[in-house]
């Protein structure tokens, strides 16, 4: 009991000190393993760990799992979070950089793999079936850590969508080409009757992982939309149906589980699923514990012995130094020649391939399995595939920022617009900038609104303003402004508080109150978008004409002409003030006190047809703006 609480009271504690540090929690997570499992037994009176992860000792022997059941555990536990990943693979999100991945969980995997395979052999000397398995393992570069670097640095678009796809697509990949070489090394025959084997093995794992990962992922979406689940058990269902399917897959074809979670995981994130944010959520925080527990048990479950391997002996490092600093960059080049990546995107993505649990937890696994059946050089297998995880990980999660910010991959505050509050004018002016060529997210915790937009074409999001969690949205990488339109005065005060420096680093406003209208004279100005409008006068403009329209008028006189109507029409708003150049202001307090320069200008409103000619935009963008503490 002792060792099980200890386990997750450690490993919470270690995602905190990550949070903390702002380190992947890997590298805590290995640390505090190693220390309570192998290192703890240079100072234990008995000389045992203090945590054991397998049985040991007969009656009075100490440990969490006896026989085989640890692997058990970790396998499914990788399915869970595998499955996770999925759920967040959005394939619109690819659209210009699908080719770049596409080559590299494909031809950037045989590149790692024979390249790893060749130095883990003529490196470290070991026998070619080993050096093969080795290179297997270390194809995947595992989502587990990848998320932190994402969350962590504003990347560009481009980099941050190759990383994320790359690190949850390769991992099934790596599995697969890590159990076809088990299958190999554990063959009698590994001549023709292997080669048969495998590619039989090969071909039932892509079968029946992608056919059943594909039509449980179906089942799952009709099950959920069709509510035919309570709402209290939705997430443990869900839970039980991934189990259930990946147990099922492994029994038809040995490990393709792992493929079938994640095709089931990016079906239902294709597909408009009710309450999916809700799932998405649920599985991150189970995720979370998961991986805390796994990566204690598996670096606890090593031995002194191994860890001598890697520290009296050169060779290590150097194939570590191989692997990090000359296969991934040369996979990285050749998958990506001629796609839209650019040349320091690619030196970024070649200097960030840290790997996860998928690598540990199947090392761990074979590499047991093969000593107990007395195969030479698998005692390598556990520890180099150890060092490779550690080595990357602590190599990435101390340099990347530094690196990104050389390389220029960091995100600029860009014109991205965030609109909190997905009601009628909302989704009317968000409309409007998306024909300005701008990216436009409505955040909302009602999902018939977020409905409502995505078939007007916007995107949204549906979520409660406080959860922290809106902060680390990946389809909000390109905000730079953002707008709080929803109806209460407390959530608009609130989301600008929170949100401003994150979503409108060029600039963020607020619709005035009713009181505020009242005592105009009063009003702090500084994030208000409408001095003479509130949510009452948008929303009964939106009834009168559901149309965001431009006036052109050349000067500062014209324009003043057109105030004048403007505020003599009772359901006419005015929006933006759109300059010769296409940009966008949000309009002053005073438009008396405009400067205008020559040219041609288009007041942008929202309401009935002013008596003058008026046409709709073709482009523009916002003014950029300070944000100061609201």
């Amino acid at each position: 009991m002792e060792e099980l609480a200890g386990i997750i009271v450690l490993g919470i504690f270690a995602q905190w000190l990550a949070w903390r540090t702002r380190v992947p929690a890997i590298l805590p997570l290995i640390i505090i393993g190693l220390l309570v499992g192998p290192i703890s037994t240079l100072w234990t009176e008995d000389g045992l760990k203090l945590i054991s992860p397998i049985f040991e000792g007969g009656p009075e022997g100490k440990g969490l799992f006896p026989g085989r059941s640890l692997f058990y555990f970790v396998s499914l536990a990788i399915g869970v979070i595998l499955f996770e990943g999925g759920l967040t693979l959005k394939i619109k999100e690819v659209k210009e950089t699908q080719r770049s991945i596409l080559r590299l969980i494909s031809l950037g995997s045989l590149i790692t793999f024979i390249g790893a395979g060749l130095a883990a052999h003529f490196i470290m000397g070991l026998d070619w079936r080993i050096s093969f398995l080795f290179a297997g393992l270390v194809i995947v570069t595992g989502p587990t850590v990848i998320a932190p670097i994402l969350q962590n640095i504003p990347l560009n678009k481009n980099v941050a969508t190759v990383l994320k796809w790359e690190g949850i697509l390769i991992d099934p990949i790596g599995a697969l080409v890590a159990v076809l070489v088990f299958e190999f090394i554990s063959s009698a025959d590994p001549g023709m009757g292997f080669t048969t084997h495998a590619f039989g093995t090969f071909f039932e794992v892509l079968l029946y992982g992608g056919n059943l990962g594909f039509f449980a992922g179906l089942a799952l979406y009709h099950i959920i939309k069709r509510e035919l689940v309570p709402h209290y058990l939705l997430n443990v269902f869900v839970l039980a149906f991934v189990l259930f399917a990946f147990v099922v897959s492994n029994l038809m074809a040995h490990e393709s589980g792992l493929l079938t979670v994640v095709v089931m995981g990016l079906v239902l994130a294709n597909k408009d699923v009710p309450r999916i944010k809700e799932i998405l959520s649920f599985k991150e925080s189970l995720s979370v514990l998961l991986i805390s527990i796994l990566f204690i048990l598996l670096a606890a479950n090593m031995d002194m012995a191994e860890l001598r391997l890697l520290t009296e002996d050169w060779r290590p490092i150097a194939l570590f130094g191989f692997v990090a600093l000359i296969l991934r960059p040369l996979s990285v080049f050749i998958s990506t020649y001629q796609g839209n990546l650019t040349v320091s995107e690619k030196l970024f993505i070649s200097w960030v391939g840290p790997r996860g649990i998928v690598a540990a937890g199947i090392a761990s696994l074979f590499g047991l399995t093969l000593q107990e059946r007395g195969v030479q050089g698998a005692e390598y297998i556990t520890p180099l595939v150890f060092m490779i995880v550690l080595g990357t990980v602590l190599l990435n999660a101390t340099t990347a920022r530094l690196v990104a910010r050389l390389l220029g991959v960091v995100q600029e505050a860009s014109g991205g617009v965030v609109i909190f509050g997905a009601n009628d004018f909302s989704i009317a002016i968000g409309g409007y900038l998306k024909e300005q060529g701008r990216s436009v997210h409505l955040v909302d915790s009602n999902e018939r609104n977020i409905r409502k937009a995505k078939e007007q074409g916007l995107d949204g999001i549906v979520t409660n303003i406080y959860n922290s969690e809106l902060a680390e949205e990946y389809e909000l990488l390109d905000a730079g402004y953002m707008l709080a339109f929803t109806g209460s005065n407390d959530v608009n005060n609130y989301a600008l508080r929170r949100y401003a420096k994150i979503f409108g680093e060029r600039g963020a406003y607020r619709l005035i109150t009713a009181d505020e209208l009242k005592q105009r004279s009063q009003t702090d100005g500084e994030f208000v978008f409408s001095y003479s409008d509130d949510f009452l006068n948008l929303s009964e403009a939106y009834r009168e004409s559901a149309e965001v329209l431009e006036i052109a008028f050349n000067g500062k006189e014209e324009f003043l002409e057109i105030m004048g109507h403007v505020k003599a029409e009772e359901y006419t708003v005015p929006i933006f003030l759109k300059h010769p150049d296409g940009v966008l202001h949000v309009l002053p307090r005073n438009p008396e006190d405009i400067i205008l320069e020559e040219g041609t200008y288009h007041l942008v409103y929202l309401g009935l047809e002013l008596p003058t000619l008026t046409g709709r935009a073709t482009s523009g963008e916002l003014q950029d703006a300070p944000i100061q503490p609201a």
